[in-house]
């Protein structure tokens, strides 16, 4: 008889990002792979988990076609040399790809149809530009539907700064440098490599080497660097290179489990899925997504935005997570929001990044027992928001 129960994030790795395009260092790796090496690394650190126990393997990509089609889940189960006895299925929510799957997949353990699943995502955006192979209905725009603008996420950024004139370009332009800032000073204290797993890649000449750490990472920006930058989305706009997270490859895994789980095979958790929440919003504005979508996880949880207290915001654009920061009352450089930095800095590769914000919230929580809740959150091409709220198993209740 199938039993309610909680959800656990035990545990949680990732490839290193790879700038997209032919002088990215993954130009020459299949996407699938980058997977399946993201798979093999979680499963090699959990060996109290039998790999027969793995009940279902979600794993979203935004484009699936090529390298990135075939039911990833379950192709990338058997390279990874799972058993064939344990399946798998390909998702798609664009952006919020491995954030869904670690939503379903909790869902499933939640409602104690599943003990343990892995969940994460892949985006080979050199191979596979977003939307490359995309056909939208043209009835979206023939019948004004959408505007044709809503397909250019850099368009539907800078429509943020036309709603709300506070959020100015030189908050923006702090908001990026930070981001390259606080990413470097967390790599300097080996705060991403222990969730990092090498990847062998080749180059153009065919000279393997090894793919160790992000490769996007801009550590020396300036106000002075962003503030030169050219606006490629309008003349005079004020979404930049600098502010925007980068073309990237790169693929995240998630190990979940129930409570039943965890108890009978010993494992420690990272974190306790307390609730989770999408919601759509203007397809033309999709970056204030998040908005509603934390409202409703945070009704969900029983909680007020003054309970969380560290944040994971997924920085598609500098400008979307400010939009975010405001609304809640919090402000630009608050230590609780993406303290290590993130994707402006980091990289974004669609699908896969909702499981990078997870990673680094779980390791925050275990240096930070007086936090009890954290938040991932994120924007969603089309007009949507995710977000989840975690609960830290570490927590004691003790002020810093």
């Amino acid at each position: 008889m199938a039993e309610i129960s909680d959800v656990y994030f035990v545990d949680g790795m990732r490839t290193p990002f790879g700038r997209a395009g032919e002088k990215g260092m993954y130009w020459n790796t299949r996407a699938d792979d980058l997977a399946v090496k993201a798979t093999i690394g979680l499963m090699a650190r959990n060996t109290n988990v039998p790999a027969d126990r793995v009940d279902d393997v979600a794993i979203a990509a935004t484009s699936q076609t090529g390298e990135q089609g075939l039911t990833l889940g379950r192709s990338v189960a058997i390279l990874a040399g799972l058993p064939q006895t344990v399946p798998g299925f390909a998702i798609d929510r664009m952006c919020a790809g491995a954030m869904t799957s670690v939503a379903m997949m909790g869902a499933s353990i939640g409602s104690g149809m599943y003990d343990i699943a892995l969940a994460g995502g892949v985006e080979h955006m050199g191979h596979y530009p977003i939307g490359g192979n995309a056909d939208p209905n043209p009835r979206f725009v023939a019948e004004r539907m959408v505007d044709p603008g809503a397909l250019n996420m850099g368009v539907t950024a800078e429509r943020i700064f036309d709603r709300f004139p506070q959020l100015t370009k030189e908050r923006s332009d702090r908001f990026g440098m930070l981001s390259q800032h606080k990413a470097e000073a967390a790599y300097e204290a080996g705060r991403f490599q222990p969730d990092l797993v090498s990847v062998a890649i080749k180059d153009a000449e065919g000279t393997w080497g090894l793919a160790t750490e992000d490769e996007g990472r801009r550590p020396q920006t300036t106000m002075e660097d962003l503030a030169a930058l050219k606006t490629p989305f309008r003349p005079h706009g004020r979404v930049t290179a600098g502010t925007s997270s980068p073309l990237t490859d790169g693929a995240t895994m998630s190990l979940l489990a129930g409570g039943a789980a965890v108890k009978e095979l010993g494992l420690a958790p990272k974190m306790r899925m307390v609730s989770f929440a999408f919601a759509g919003v203007q397809p033309e504005i999709m970056g204030i997504g998040p908005i509603p979508s934390t409202e409703k996880a945070l009704k969900k949880a029983g909680l007020t935005i003054g309970d969380i207290g560290l944040f994971e915001l997924n920085e598609a654009f500098a400008v979307q997570v400010l939009s975010l920061l405001d609304h809640f009352g919090i402000a630009d450089d608050d230590p609780r929001v993406n303290q290590w930095g993130g994707a402006i800095a980091l990289g974004h590769p669609l699908a896969a990044s909702g499981v990078r914000l997870m990673i680094q919230l779980a390791a925050q929580f275990a240096e930070r027992p007086d936090v009890r809740y954290g938040l991932t959150a994120m924007c969603v091409g089309l007009g949507q928001g995710g977000s989840v709220i975690w609960e830290n198993p570490h927590y004691n209740g003790k002020k810093r």
